[in-house]
């Protein structure tokens, strides 16, 4: 007898924190839809730390209290694993919203045999992608794939944005990103373009822009590795290749 009335307590106890918790996130869910209305989420859970859900946009993380009065931005650590929690879930989110792009979208520098894929938003009058573009043949030849996603840091309607424009319609884009990063003017690239396509081509500097806002890209060049790890800045190839194959000190 005292078995049975045991179970029927373990049930009640077990009904009553499922409850508990889709209380939790419903008033969660809400709380962030009236302070986001538009955004959705890619998932709303409990975290590891009681209490707190965990809410994740693309690449963003933020934490909410069960009642949905308090939002928390910041990183959760687990102390005995010494592991960064947060930057897991927003390196898995950087890879989903890198590999939304559609890779024909992107100029792309391959080498004879790829190694590692490296995505990287580039803006045509920053002085150290000039750099980095200059030396391209360097990390192809380490087996480097470098793909291009445009990232005019000065935003829409500017001469780099306009520059990006015409490099992205033309009919050869690696050679027009060469011509681009060598120092060519708006007019001079606008004739290379194809103007036909000029649209879709804004269509793709855009998206790309979204993107790299999105995965919190705020200077050129950034660079994404295929495990979501972000790289800001320029890097020299022989430091990258170490980096992709775990070998940096």
């Amino acid at each position: 007898m005292k078995k049975c009335v045991m179970i029927v307590m373990l049930l009640c106890f077990s009904l009553q924190l499922t409850y508990a918790d889709e209380v939790g996130l419903a008033k969660v869910q809400s709380a962030l839809q009236s302070l986001m209305p538009g955004a959705k989420p890619d998932s709303v859970a409990e975290s590891v730390i009681p209490g707190i859900y965990e809410a994740v946009f693309g690449a963003q993380v933020v934490y909410v209290t069960g009642d949905g009065r308090f939002m928390i931005e910041g990183d959760v650590y687990d102390i005995n694993r010494r592991v960064n929690l947060t930057e897991g879930k927003r390196q898995d989110g950087r890879i989903r919203t890198i590999k939304s792009l559609d890779p024909e979208s992107l100029i792309t520098f391959k080498p004879k045999e790829t190694k590692y894929v490296v995505t990287a938003f580039t803006d045509i009058d920053c002085g150290y992608c000039r750099k980095l573009h200059a030396e391209i043949s360097d990390y192809n030849d380490l087996g480097i794939e470098i793909r291009y996603a445009a990232f005019p840091r000065s935003g829409p309607q500017t001469t780099s944005y306009f520059k990006a424009v015409s490099v992205w319609c033309a009919e050869d884009r690696g050679k027009a990103m060469d011509f681009a990063k060598g120092g060519a003017k708006l007019e001079q690239l606008q004739k290379v373009a194809q103007v036909n396509d000029s649209k879709a081509c804004e269509k793709s500097v855009q998206k790309h822009s979204n993107t790299a806002r999105d995965v919190g890209v705020t200077g050129t060049p950034t660079l994404f590795m295929e495990n979501g790890q972000i790289i800001p800045g320029y890097v020299p190839a022989d430091r990258l290749i170490k980096i992709l194959s775990g070998k940096n000190s």
